[in-house]
């Protein structure tokens, strides 16, 4: 099974209380499922509003199941940034 690192950035970061952590997971659906296992409460309100880069790749609307995770890949979970 892949593993690699999920980094937070901004308002998920603070919600995990961490900036990165590893996965192992074969899709990004996998890997959000245990991030949502281990920080249960307001990582999981935040994820939700989340966009998604894996291995510098947007995910954009593609279904979370289908984004395969490759070995030493990295996925960047990213809140909405507020603007100015």
């Amino acid at each position: 099974m892949p593993a690699g690192t999920i980094r937070y950035w901004a308002g998920a970061k603070a919600a995990a209380g961490v900036a990165e952590e590893p996965y192992t997971a074969r899709t990004l659906a996998d890997a959000l499922d245990a991030v949502r296992e281990r920080h249960p409460g307001e990582l999981t309100r935040v994820l939700k509003s989340c966009s998604f880069l894996v291995d510098g790749a947007p995910v954009g609307t593609r279904d979370h199941q289908t984004v395969q995770l490759a070995e030493g890949g990295t996925v960047e979970v990213l809140p909405p940034f507020a603007g100015g």
